[in-house]
């Protein structure tokens, strides 16, 4: 099951995608894709509807960000060994964590803004996980019944701000935009998380060509991990890193531009297309 949030921005309604690729409005089902909706109990009652009795959403409509009401964004650092070793880093004994601001959440196409004074925004594409039901001191064992499903993010960072500016990650990762994530979140029955082909292209140019294969630290892991040291919710996000290919491994690094495009896909979560602009 496909599930979206389509229309204007702060205004979206929830729907499905039917079997012809069409997007349905599930509004007067459910409120929002969020919350309780995405429990065991909440995906199994939209799985009992027939999708052709929902109203189809209007021709054209833009998608928003694939879940609603985000508590946490979390962010893992370093996954892939052959990203940690261009960015010059160890692979970590353990995960690294970070937050994304939720604020910086946005549609899956929508403009990608470079903060004022930056030079060194990048690009990140990343597998991300939604939880679907509350999650403390679970097992790794038992992780994945904790999931809803599984979405495209591009990690869009300020490396200057985050590696240059001393203190911690975060402020180089939530700077408004820097979170589009969709464009739907994809049920967990659908998708082998272990084995998914990523790619991102910067104005038609192939710059990352990975997949989730090569993880360092894998789905079920991270989601039993995590929640030794916080309690996940219904709808937090938890991105799971990038493979390599960012600009700043680039000789010589590499940024992004004003009027810059991004394609960010993966194989069976659809793609993600952004134009980069000044903010």
């Amino acid at each position: 099951m496909k599930l979206v949030r389509f229309g204007a921005a702060g205004a979206e309604k929830p729907g499905l995608i039917d079997a012809d690729g069409k997007v349905r409005d599930l509004s007067g089902v459910v409120p929002d894709i969020a919350g309780d909706v995405l429990g065991r109990a909440g995906l199994e009652r939209l799985r009992a509807l027939d999708p052709k009795s929902l109203p189809l959403a209007p021709e054209g409509s833009r998608f928003g960000a694939c879940v609603g009401r985000v508590g946490n964004f979390i962010a893992v650092g370093l996954n892939y060994a052959d990203h940690a070793a261009e960015s010059g880093m160890a692979v970590p004994a353990e995960p690294v964590l970070f937050n994304k601001a939720p604020s910086c959440i946005v549609g899956p196409d929508d403009t990608v803004l470079i903060p004022r004074g930056s030079e060194k925004t990048d690009w990140e594409v990343e597998l991300a996980v939604v939880i679907g039901e509350r999650a403390s001191y679970v097992s790794e064992a038992d992780a994945l019944n904790y999931v809803a499903g599984y979405c495209v993010c591009n990690d869009v960072s300020e490396r200057a701000y985050q590696i240059e500016r001393g203190g911690q990650w975060t402020k180089g990762k939530g700077c408004p935009t820097f979170g589009p994530i969709g464009p739907w979140l994809v049920t967990t029955d659908e998708v082998d998380p272990g084995n998914l082909a990523m790619t991102l292209s910067v104005n038609g140019e192939l710059v990352q060509n990975g997949s989730s294969s090569t993880m360092v630290f894998k789905v079920p892991f991270l989601v039993h991990y995590i929640s030794q040291f916080m309690a996940l919710e219904p709808g937090d996000v938890i991105t799971t890193g990038t493979p390599p290919g960012v600009g700043m491994g680039m000789k010589p690094p590499r940024y992004l531009k004003a009027g810059d495009r991004m394609e960010v896909s993966i194989a069976g979560l659809g793609t993600q297309r952004q134009q980069v602009a000044a903010a």
